[in-house]
């Protein structure tokens, strides 16, 4: 399974062209495809970003909902409609479609957010708002987590 961690902030270059972190590349690379999956975010105005076997594993929970599900409409509109399959280049660059980077507020770089089994490109000032909002409310709650 791909495990994404850290946090790495890389630019766009004129083509549109940005490196995804080595070690996200990593993860990734004994996949049947070697890329990543990227799609709006409907949390966050942020882009959601997966391996392409974790993008299955949703496929199989929405199998699960009903057929005539409104939510499951929802979700496949948002998560295989707007899915976007991008292979690496040969240098571990991908081109992150303008609908996606305007989303997220991208201009000129981005920060790629580490989150387990998934990870999110933000607009580096907008996560570090995120990122301090995160941290208030742990701090307020305390989760326990069970291992």
């Amino acid at each position: 399974m791909s495990l994404f961690l850290s946090s790495y902030e890389n630019r766009l270059d004129t083509k549109g062209r940005i490196s995804v972190p080595a070690s996200f590349r990593a993860s990734v690379a004994s996949e049947k495809f070697v890329g990543v999956v990227l799609y709006r975010s409907f949390t966050h105005n942020c882009i959601e970003g997966l391996s392409m076997s974790r993008m299955e594993q949703l496929a199989s929970a929405t199998d699960k909902m009903g057929v005539f599900d409104s939510n499951l409409d929802d979700l496949s509109a948002l998560l295989f409609a707007d899915a976007r399959p991008l292979a690496f280049d040969v240098t571990g660059r991908i081109v992150i479609p303008e609908d996606l980077l305007k989303h997220a507020g991208i201009k000129d770089s981005a920060l790629f957010v580490g989150r387990g089994n998934s990870f999110q490109i933000w607009n580096p000032d907008e996560f570090k708002k995120v990122q301090d909002n995160s941290l208030n409310n742990l701090r307020a709650s305390r989760p326990n987590l069970v291992i």
